[in-house]
Parts: structure tokens; sequence; C-alpha cells
């Protein structure tokens, strides 16, 4: 029998010398610095790996003497200033707005996401949202940007995932402590810690304003694990996708409305405001209740709000938009919706997809809510424009206001030091900054085939000395034998890299595929049973907790790597996390990606995976349907039997077989015996990264949203914002108006339209338009002209700002395959309300063309033509 335990926690005292390790531990530049992370690797190596990496743990808990002990070596010293100037240099760098993009010093950014992954240490993130998420905000940094993120302190955070001997996934949840974590409390002008409050369910909820440093920009946490607060409220904070719809929905209520409470709290005034994905839309509902409840009207509100809200959706297909019941959102909302001055169902209806359709969708809301959107590839453009076609029902959805952003990845992060020395050696220190550069980087295919081998090597067997420690600390847990773990971790020799190994490593959700790869065992068999050319498939992913079938998917790689033909030969790792994701992908040869298609909005492992000299073998979706030139890796073609999934999983698994068995297991073993390594796949190694790096960073990334979206927000925002938002009055009335008369609007030809012209001749229409009350300015009449070639409809239209005030009797720009012709109003209508336009011009191309005629409504404050969602067309026989 024992007493009971008291706890006491001990800190360590930072001697003098080195006491700004604190500062260092304290911001989150450190998860992108290594020689900041190396300075308390070098202190404890193994305190540094059981603390989790998590620098303010580290200094808790190591031993004093070896403080002591550093703050008298000269070497560590000498490390330490110069970690410590660099990160002071980092930090006094002014930020000074964007120029390239025309952004200036407060056109603040506020960058809204349920999730962020900066580092494993803090586990706020469940996969890849959150990730880019987390380099979004580091690239803000590196950039200047004026930048604010906010999200949720989750005191469990994402689970830590354990596999047991049959395959089962255990989920761990450890606990946040704020003292454990790189955030402070946010303090008003007074130095009181900031509250702000919620409305839940008919409670006033307080939530805690934290703020975390990300290099030179901060991230708002809230946190609603307070005393002050009902047991239940306090944890609506508590875990990332944990619980059911209703906590999901409170969740959104603290990102959204606390959001924006929490900034205006602050003491910050965001110029543009970026929801990224659907769960944060409920700041849209309270920027409007701000101006509703300051004396402007809802409709006038909403343009304002919507003038300078960004919305990005990472979801490629209609069910994993979230969407609430009539009843909890009511529940949720009834006390707030009268400061809104709209009723019930006018709320409901700003999220309403269709009557068919009736649930509360965040998607719905948050393009209600803004008019600038996008989704995460050129492909996945594609898809959100047709999946989200319905808000703008008249529309074709090729036209409709959904731009894209392809992903990209934050370069210092993923890089290996290792690699990141090689290209400065052989491109100049200068490429860190020129990390756009196709043409300078475009050099990577210059390196020595030797030196860029020497490093691969170098790199793969770092990672394989980690997943032996990994496998052996998890194979020992459950109790496998000695005998039996030197089999499986045959293959993964540090001394001995060059064995063929081939990765997959993400979040585990069906649509992914991880067991396509088992489709035919037998066929699988012969492609690993060659001990000359031994391949070695190494598997890391977490399914969500209450994912069964994900979950399912597991059990059955763990079940296919424990037969005796594949021991060995297929490696299940546990404990997936940013940490294990860059150790997958900087040091395996081959990244494996075989998700479902179009069902991989873009994906960003196989970019990490490239920026290290790692080829992609994967299905043609998401970011590698742009990046896939024909030498940088293998493409899987799209199933053309997609509408049965037995037939297609057969035949993209089939193409896998293929390309492993008859291309990447030769070409890899095609060895030059002078040399040790095979020169054709160094070659396609080297193309590889000279290819992805330039275009899939988050420099570019972030250049593209500054200039494509961010600055025309800002723009647009301040437009309808001036003269006591004059202009968003004058837009809300205008469109009120459309509304009302549209049904009446109809369109005829004047004339029909001569079907045979010589090259050079021009062509004139004339059509005559019903305007039903409307003025003749109120429409814009187009001719839209496509090659009868063109197999599929891809219309560009610029928006109204790039435009300049060209805006009628002109050709808008288009590409090679359609464009659109403007027409004029002729004199003034008739005494029936008809007006005739008029168009004349000189189609560019010779062959057989379409031509079909239609109305939109214009107006000068719209931010795309299309926005209103409605279109007339000239019908046949009309």
């Amino acid at each position: 029998m024992t007493g009971q335990q008291f706890p006491l926690h001990v800190q360590a005292r930072l001697p003098e010398r080195i006491q700004r390790l604190s500062d260092l531990a304290s911001n989150l530049w450190f998860s992108w610095h290594r020689p900041t992370r190396q300075l308390f690797d070098t202190l404890d190596r193994d305190l540094w790996w059981r603390t989790g990496r998590n620098p303010k743990v580290f200094l808790r808990c190591i031993d004093q003497s070896l403080l002591e002990l550093a703050a008298r070596n000269d070497s560590f010293l000498g490390a330490y200033r110069r970690a410590v100037a660099e990160y002071d240099s980092y930090l006094e760098q002014q930020i000074d707005g964007y120029k390239p993009a025309g952004l200036g010093h407060d056109d603040l950014i506020a960058y809204f996401c349920a999730e962020f992954g900066y580092h494993e240490s803090f586990p706020i993130y469940s996969g890849g949202l959150g990730i880019l998420a987390g380099d979004h905000c580091k690239t803000a940094s590196d950039m200047g940007l004026p930048f604010i993120a906010v999200g949720l302190l989750y005191r469990q955070g994402y689970f830590n995932q354990r596999i047991d001997e049959h395959g089962q996934q255990i989920a761990e949840y450890g606990c946040i402590q704020a003292y454990d974590a790189p955030v402070r409390a946010v303090c008003d002008s007074a130095g009181n810690e900031v509250v702000v409050y919620c409305p839940i369910d008919g409670r006033r909820v307080a939530v805690k304003v934290w703020q975390a440093g990300v290099g030179r920009i901060n991230v708002l946490l809230l946190d609603t694990d307070l005393s002050q607060n009902e047991p239940n409220d306090r944890l609506i904070t508590r875990q990332l996708y944990g619980g059911d719809g209703q906590l999901r929905l409170q969740q959104e209520i603290i990102l959204g409305i606390g959001g924006v409470r929490a900034l205006r709290a602050a003491g910050l005034n965001p110029q543009v405001w970026h929801i990224n994905e659907g769960h944060a839309a409920f700041q849209v509902v309270e920027r409007v209740r701000e101006l509703v409840t300051g004396g402007l009207v809802f409709d006038a509100a909403i343009e304002v709000v919507a003038a300078n809200t960004v919305f990005t959706t990472h979801t490629p297909v209609s069910a994993g938009h979230d969407v609430f019941d009539r009843e909890l959102i009511l529940n949720h909302f009834r006390t707030l919706v009268p400061e809104l001055g709209i009723s019930e169902e006018s709320f409901l209806q700003l999220a309403r997809e269709s009557e068919a359709h009736p649930g509360f969708n965040m998607t719905r809301l948050a393009l209600s809510g803004s008019r600038h959107v996008n989704g995460v590839s050129r492909l996945h453009g594609r898809v959100t424009s047709e999946i989200c076609a319905g808000a703008w029902p008249e529309v074709p959805a090729a036209e409709n206001p959904v731009g894209y952003v392809t992903n990209g990845v934050h370069v210092p992060t993923f890089m290996q030091k290792e690699w990141a020395d090689l290209l400065e050696q052989n491109l100049g220190p200068s490429w860190r900054y020129q990390v756009t550069d196709r043409e300078l980087l475009g050099k990577i295919e210059e390196i020595p085939d030797g030196r860029f081998w020497y490093v691969n090597q170098q790199v793969k067997a770092a990672m394989l000395r980690g997943l032996r420690e990994r496998l052996r600390r998890q194979h020992g847990r459950n109790q496998l034998s000695e005998a039996h773990v030197h089999r499986m971790l045959k293959y993964l020799d540090p001394e001995h890299p060059d064995v063929l190994t081939v990765g997959f490593g993400r979040r585990f959700a069906t649509y992914k595929r991880a067991t396509l790869l088992l489709q035919d065992l037998g066929w699988l068999k012969q492609i690993v049973d060659m001990d000359e050319r031994p391949v070695v498939f190494v598997f890391a992913g977490k399914a969500h907790p209450a994912d069964q079938p994900a979950q399912e998917l597991l059990r059955e790689l763990h079940r296919v790597s424990q037969l005796p033909e594949f021991s060995g030969k297929l490696l299940i790792v546990e404990g997936y996390d940013m940490g294990l994701g860059r150790m997958l992908t900087s040091g395996v040869d081959v990244w494996l990606n075989t998700p479902v298609y179009p069902m991989e909005a873009s994906g960003t492992s196989g970019m990490k995976a490239a920026i290290n000299g790692t080829v992609n073998v994967s299905v043609l979706d998401g970011w590698w349907a742009e990046a896939y030139d024909g030498d940088n890796g293998w493409a899987i073609p799209p199933s053309p039997r997609s509408d049965d999934t037995a037939e297609r999983d057969w035949h993209d698994a089939r193409t896998l077989y293929e390309i492993l068995q008859d291309e990447v297991i030769p070409l890899y073993y095609a060895r030059d015996d002078r040399l040790g390594y095979s020169p054709g796949w160094v070659r396609k190694c080297k193309r590889s990264m000279s290819t992805i790096l330039p275009h899939f960073n988050m420099n570019r990334v972030v250049h593209d949203y500054a200039g494509l979206f961010y600055a025309p927000a800002a723009n647009r925002g301040r437009q309808l914002s001036s003269d006591g938002h004059a202009a968003a009055k004058t837009l809300a009335e205008w469109k009120k108006r459309i509304r009302a008369a549209w049904s009446g609007v109809s369109l005829r030809l004047a004339a029909p339209i001569g079907q045979r012209i010589d090259f050079n001749e021009p062509v004139t229409i004339e059509v005559d338009v019903s305007l039903h009350g409307l003025a003749p300015d109120d429409l814009r009449l187009e001719c839209l002209v496509t090659r009868d070639l063109c197999s599929e409809l891809t219309v560009s239209v610029k928006r109204f700002a790039e435009r300049g005030a060209a805006e009628r009797g002109t050709r808008v720009v288009g590409n090679d395959h359609a464009y659109v012709e403007l027409f004029e109003p002729l004199g003034a209508a008739d005494g029936e309300g008809v007006q005739r336009y008029r168009v004349v011009f000189r189609p560019p191309w010779c062959g057989a063309l379409n031509l079909q005629i239609r109305a939109v409504p214009w107006h000068v404050y719209l931010a795309h033509p299309y926005e209103m969602g409605l279109m007339r067309w000239v019908q046949a026989g009309a």
C-alpha cells in the first residue's frame, strides 16, 4: 500500500547566456528553421524526441546541468547566437503590404480555418487542410503580407494513433496545456485578458483568445475551456472533428462568430476576409449583424460583406460539405436572427442548396457571403463549378465565378537540408529567394548524377533508420518476437539503402483507396517476389475514429502484410503525423497516390516528395493532372468505367501493376555496375524535382491569392464601403429590381443570321430584347463564339476590374476555343419596352463555328459578370 501522490513540476532555469532559447521555443518559426531545432536536438537528442520535438516541453524537462554545460560551450554558443541573430533579423523585416499585387500595409487579411498544421508538436490539425493552412501562414510571414489567422485551440487536439497486433487502430488523445504550447493570452490595452462571448443555443459562452506567433504573423486561437462556462460548453473546443453534429455546429459558431469578435476585441480591422473551407462561414453572419445593428439594411450589408470575402473550398464531393438540420440551426440562432433584420426563413435561405436539399449548407452560406471563390486545383475548380452550379442556376457551370489556385507546399518546412544544400552548391544561395524561377530551377537537371544520387541515398538512409526505430517500438509494444521483427525489417537497411521503396502516407479515407494495391495478390506477389530486385511498400495514415470503412482498410492492409509472401515487403507504420509524413516523403523512392478520380481536390504529399527528388506514381487527379509532363513520373489515367466501382478499381489496379512491373522496377534496377546506380532513374528524379519545385510551392500560391483574390477583394471592399456604403446600397437596390423583372426578360433575333461567310468578312447580328421594365444599360448582351472542333466548352471571362472600362462593343478575352463578343444597344426602347441590340464582328477562325446569344444583368459594381446567376438565351426558332 502506498500513499497519495502529489504532482510537482520543476522548471529548468535558462542560464543568462542562453536565455533566449525561450524566445526561439515560443514562436512557430522553429518549425521551418532547422538550425533552431538543431539547438534543442544538440542539447539532449533523446529528450528532444521523447518530448515530441516540442521545444517548450523540452525546456521545461531538460536537466539543469545540461543547460549550464551548454552555456559554457563555445561551439553551442556560436550556433545559438547565429540562430538568435537570424530570428531577430527575420522578425525585424517590415511588413509593408505586397507590392506585386498592389496590397498596402493596412490591407490586413484575416484567414479563418478550422485546423492549422504548423508542426507535429502542436496537433491542432488532422490532415491536408490544416497543413496547407499552416503553410499559407508561414509563407505569408516569409513574403511580408499583412496577415492574421483565426482558428480554435483544441485542448486535446487530434488523436495520436496506435495500431495493435490485429491491425486495429487505437485513438489516444493527449492534452495541450497552454504553458506547453507556443501560445500566450491576448490582452487589451489595459492589460486584461481578452474574452469574447458567443450565442450558443440560447446561452452566452465565454471564449478566451490566445495568440501564437508564426514568424512575423500571428494566429488567434479560441478556447471555451473556461471555468465560467457550463461543463458541456467547456468541451466545445476540446477535440478537433470530435463529437456529433451539434458539437460540430457549435465549434463552427465559435470559429466564425467568435473569430470576428476576437479580431474586434484585439483592435484589428481586416480589409480582406478569407474563409478557408466552409467551417468558418458563420463569420459572414456576424459581420452582417454588425452592419445591420449599425443601421444598414440586410441586402446592402450582405453586399458589403461579400465584397471583400474570399472563399476557398477543398471538398470535391457534395457529401463532404457540412449540412445542418433546420431546427438545430434555428435553436442556435433564434436570438441572433432578429439582429440581422430578416425572417428566420430568409436566414435559412442563405444556406439552402435547393428545395430538394433544404438543410443548412455551410458551403452555400459561404457562397452567399463571398464574391471571390476558388477551388484548389484546375481540375477541382471545374468540379467545384459543377457541384456549386446551383448558386448560379442559369449560368453554364464552366462559366460561373468559381476560379482556382492550385495548392503548393512550404519549401523550407518540407525540403530536407541535404537537398537544400545541394541546390545552394549548384544553383547558388539565391535559389531560396527565387523558388518560382523555372529557368533557374531547371538547372537541377544539370547537377551531376553521382552527386544527386549520393544525396538521395543519404536522405533515404536517414529515413530507413527512423522507420526501423518506429517499427521496433511498434512491434515491441505488440509483443512480436525479435526474430519476426528482424524478418520484417530485413529490407529497411540504412547501410544498403538501394532497395526500391514505395511510400503511401495520407489521411485514410475510402476514396483514397489505400488498398488498391491489393486488388490482385497473385500479381502483387510477382512484383515483390524477386530477391534480385526487391520492392518494399510502406503505408502510413490515420482514419477518423468514426470512419469504420476507412479503419477496415487499415485492417486489410495489416492482414495482407502478415501473409508469409509479403512479410517485410508490405509495412504499416503507426502514428502518422507531420513528422512521419516529412520523413516518408523525403526518403522513399516512389510516392504512390491512388484516389478515385476526380475526388482528390488537390493533394500536396506528392509535391513534398517531388521537391526531395522522389518520383510520383499517381492517378491523374488533383495537382498531378497539371504537373505530369510524361517524363517526371508516372500517371494512372482515369478509368473509363467510372460508373462501375469494381470495374474501375480493377482497371486502375491493373494499370498500377503494369507501371510498377514494366517501368518503375526495371528502370530503378537498370544500374551501371561502374556507377552503382541507374542513370535513367536519376534523370527521372531530377526531372521530377526541377519541374515540380518551381510551380508547386507556397510562394507561388500566396502570390496567386494576393493578385487574383486578395487585392481585388480589398479594392472592391473599399468601393462598396465608401461614402457610407453608398455603392452597396445602390447595388442591393439594383439587384432587387433585376430579380423582380427577370422572369419577363426575353430575347429574339431581329433577322436570321447568315450561315456562310468568307474569312475576315463581318458578321452583323441584331437582337430584340423585351426588357420588362428594365433599362437597356441593365443588361449585357453577349454572342458566345465557339469552334465546333472544341470537345468541351471552357470560356474564360475576365473580371471587370481586370478589363477596365471597356464593357460593350468589345471582344471579351477568351481562349483558342471560345470567346464572347458584346452587343451595343441601338437607340431607345420602343413603346412596348423592346430594345434592339447590335454586334458587328469578324470571326478570328475558319471552319465550323457556333454562335449563341444571351443576356445577363450588368452593373459596374458587380464583381463578376455572372454574379447573379441569371442568364437568358435566344432559343431555337426565336
